[in-house]
């Protein structure tokens, strides 16, 4: 799965070239939760082995940024992966396209992870794509990856994978 993953990582960033300054967004949903019943509880045993996975997952590619929504599971499961590349968690306002386009043109170019939530990582590559082309995860969905190379909003291709 691994190897597969860097193989469509390496088919994304050489659609890049057809694109000249194109900016990829790795977008995630936050890691399997604890079920201790708060609004905003950590990551489960499982969920902290996940982040850890992603962090390998991620091991090779090149990381300009990392952003998360400022809730415990969304921090836990992109931690790993931010130390990892030596870059501090930036926090967003997620289903606010300002946010989205500050990220765009703080890195053009670059490759920025994006950590959110079920509802809220779909709704970005929406937004990138300029059309709504993805629902919303289901509620014990945490494996997906979309992995969209945008050349400007509703100008880009998407990537769906798991791990």
């Amino acid at each position: 799965m691994k190897k597969l993953f860097f193989a469509l990582l390496l088919i994304a960033s050489c659609a890049r070239l057809a694109f000249s300054q194109a900016t990829t967004f790795i977008l995630v949903r936050h890691a399997e939760k604890a079920a201790d019943g708060s609004k905003d509880p950590e990551l489960s045993e499982a969920g902290k082995a996940r982040a850890l996975t992603l962090a390998k997952l991620l091991k090779e590619v090149t990381v300009d940024a990392v952003y998360s929504t400022t809730f415990k599971r969304t921090q836990g499961t992109i931690a790993p992966l931010a130390m990892s590349k030596g870059l501090t968690v930036m926090p967003y306002d997620a289903m606010k396209g300002e946010a989205i386009d500050q990220m765009a043109s703080k890195f053009p170019g670059g490759t920025i992870v994006v950590c959110g939530h079920s509802n809220t990582t779909p709704w970005t590559a929406n937004y990138l794509l300029g059309k709504e082309q993805y629902k919303d995860f289901d509620d014990g969905d945490y494996d997906n990856v979309l992995v969209v190379e945008v050349m400007e909003k509703g100008k880009a291709k998407v990537i769906w994978l798991t791990y």
